[in-house]
């Protein structure tokens, strides 16, 4: 009899438990325990870490549609993998389990979920070996690197601060005073600028004190009598020359990078980033709308023609003619696979003029083909090498709208910053470049581990 009670009064509390736990669910709806993905109950639910839970198939779904680490209610990037939530799993699960139970049997039914759930999984294994890996690397060279691009930052600095404060200004190049007004300092400052040659002609002009009022006289015939007696002829043709274009355009014409940003400081500043970020698009535009200024001495001296016998060299560099057709198959060439190389080489040819600044434009320009490397390797990787049309046409269409926005905005951007930012591109974007490169070769080398 007392067995028989004890039983009865299980039975009881069971009953009881039972009837609590159907009178609790009854009052909590299964819409409070929804995905805000499929709106049905929660089926593995996944937290971010923004708080938000979604079943765990809806959340890889997701990911695979969008390859985006992000919430999709919210759009705040998670970290690390989410995992399940096992206590909200297993509450919902006590709560509602028939609900549970059918759900589930309809999604082993669906093969796309199975799908994205294995992609995605595979996708958090990948995370989580690749994070030992990972510190690994960081402790071994990230010091070192972060102190290398210390130096070079100082280094930069050091050499702007010096290159700014021991070069002349601006307003006193000889790119914006007029040729009457030239002094005999600044007239011999000009023939020596045309060539180490010059140099032997440079007492001669000192000893007559020649102006600038003078220079405008002076002919080809004065030039062969004394006092100058220039008897090369090839050198006297060459300041001949140059004179008259300093009297055609009242000034002496720009011949080095300083005096171009000088006369050109809005174009200067476009072409820097533009060949930075978009160098075959900026050398088609050269050719298109600056031929004769930029374009023929540029791929005049990346591709270079053999001499000819019968036409001195001073001739051929200031009289350039239509490129022949070994000079563009060779440009073609560069400008399909290696732009930078293009650039590379062109600063390589004034590294007599600018000795540090053609250094660090060729450092990065070999930073800059590493990372167009990596970029294509990245596309090749995925299978994604059909996406390059629409990145193209993409890239194109965002550089044309940076252009007009900056074409528009040009007349009220003040010079300090236009400085600011030439000199940044010129002098500190290689620094980043490489911690760029660091950073591609890091995730290289993980994914090989």
């Amino acid at each position: 009899m007392e067995e028989d009670a004890k039983l009865q009064s299980e039975n009881a509390k069971l009953k009881t438990k039972a009837d609590a736990a159907s009178e609790i669910s009854c009052q909590i709806s299964v819409r409070e325990f929804s995905c805000h993905c499929c709106y049905d109950i929660l089926i593995n639910p996944t937290t971010l870490n923004c708080g938000h839970s979604f079943c765990r198939h809806c959340l890889a779904l997701w990911w695979v549609s969008s390859k985006k680490n992000e919430c999709p209610e919210c759009r705040e990037k998670w970290e690390g993998f989410p995992k399940v939530n096992i206590l909200l799993r297993d509450a919902v699960e006590k709560l509602f389990p028939d609900a549970i139970e059918q759900r589930k049997e309809d999604i082993q039914q669906n093969s796309d979920v199975a799908h994205s759930l294995a992609a995605f999984q595979k996708y958090g294994n990948d995370q989580i070996s690749a994070i030992p890996n990972v510190r690994r690397i960081n402790h071994r060279g990230g010091g070192f690197f972060s102190g290398v691009l210390t130096a070079l930052t100082c280094v930069a600095v050091v050499l702007l601060g010096y290159h700014w404060s021991s070069r002349e200004s601006e307003d006193d190049l000889l790119v914006h005073k007029p040729v009457a007004k030239w002094t005999p300092e600044e007239v011999i400052l000009w023939l020596e600028q045309l060539g180490p040659w010059a140099s032997l002609y440079r007492e001669r002009f000192l000893l007559e004190r020649v102006n600038g009022r003078l220079l405008l006289t002076v002919t080809d015939e004065d030039f062969t009598k004394a006092p100058y007696q220039i008897e090369n002829s090839s050198h006297r043709k060459a300041i001949i020359m140059e004179l008259e274009r300093v009297k055609t355009l009242g000034v002496k014409p720009p011949q080095n990078l300083w005096e171009y940003k000088a006369v050109n400081p809005g174009k200067s500043l476009f072409l820097l980033y533009a060949l930075k970020s978009s160098p075959r698009l900026s050398m088609l535009y050269l050719y298109l709308f600056d031929y004769t200024e930029i374009f023929l001495p540029f791929i005049y001296t990346i591709c270079p023609v053999q001499e000819d016998e019968h036409e001195d060299i001073i001739t051929q560099l200031l009289d350039f003619k239509d490129p022949t057709w070994k000079q563009w198959r060779e440009f073609i060439v560069k400008y399909l696979f290696l732009p930078y190389q293009l650039i590379a080489e062109f600063a390589w040819d004034w590294l007599e003029i600018h000795y540090w600044t053609s250094r660090f434009i060729i450092v990065n320009a070999m930073l800059l083909s590493v990372l167009e490397l990596f970029s294509f390797w990245r596309l090749w990787s995925r299978r994604e090498l059909k996406t390059i049309p629409h990145r193209m046409w993409s890239h194109f269409w965002k550089v044309s709208t940076q252009g007009l926005f900056v074409a528009i905005f040009w007349p009220i951007i003040p010079q300090f910053v236009c400085n600011c930012l030439f000199y940044w591109a010129l002098y500190f974007n290689p620094i980043i470049n490489i911690d760029l490169v660091v950073k591609e070769v890091r995730r290289l080398e993980t994914q090989v581990l």
